[in-house]
């Protein structure tokens, strides 16, 4: 009885164990390669047109980026000096300027594949290397992630070396030095107004 019971027990620590294993959310790679897979099939979809593939795309890239982290990281130490308002419209604007970049540069390669050529994570940040190959081309993207509840959320894409919120952060300083806050969300406006144009 007492062979059986140890027995028992063991299964069931077993049990739990592997339980507790599958329960355990996929790592930044992996949820960052599921993302990417679905960008890549959108791009090389025939069945949609220009419009509607980008909605597609950006519905992907909305549910993986975390836009909020990444506004704070671009305006920096204006972020403070802003009022709830102007944070509120400031990631609504720079998430639409964002994915637009982000759609127009990986629109531009064609027959592309990714290869996952590195992963680091520490304290809730992951760095994920990647290549884009595109015929006789390898573009390395880097995507910088950290870790809100079980998913991992992009707060920062470094195309080239050149980082996409660095980037921004050198300009929209500039800007509000000269014409704060407020004249850079009417310059962020005008921007949105003119993509929308086509």
């Amino acid at each position: 009885m007492a062979v059986r019971m140890k027995l028992l027990t063991v299964f069931l620590i077993c049990l739990l164990a592997s339980g507790i294993a599958l329960a355990q959310p996929a790592g930044p790679t992996e949820q960052l390669r599921e993302a990417l897979d679905a960008v890549i099939a959108e791009l090389k979809s025939n069945h949609l047109d220009n419009a509607a593939r980008r909605a597609e795309i950006e519905k992907v890239i909305y549910g993986r980026f975390d836009f909020r982290v990444m506004s704070q990281r671009a305006l920096s130490t204006n972020w403070k000096k802003a009022s709830a308002e102007e944070k509120q419209q400031f990631v609504d604007n720079f998430s639409k300027l964002l994915v637009a970049s982000y759609i127009g540069r990986i629109e531009a390669y064609t027959d592309e594949r990714v290869e996952y050529t590195g992963e680091k994570i520490k304290d809730g940040r992951a760095e994920i290397s990647t290549i884009i190959v595109s015929g006789d081309v390898d573009i390395p993207i880097r995507y910088k992630m950290r870790l809100k509840g079980d998913k991992w959320l992009v707060y920062d894409v470094v195309i080239e070396e050149v980082s996409m919120i660095r980037n921004y952060r050198s300009s929209y300083r500039d800007i509000v030095k000269k014409e704060g806050i407020d004249g850079l969300l009417s310059k962020m406006s005008e921007k949105i107004a003119q993509l929308d144009a086509g």
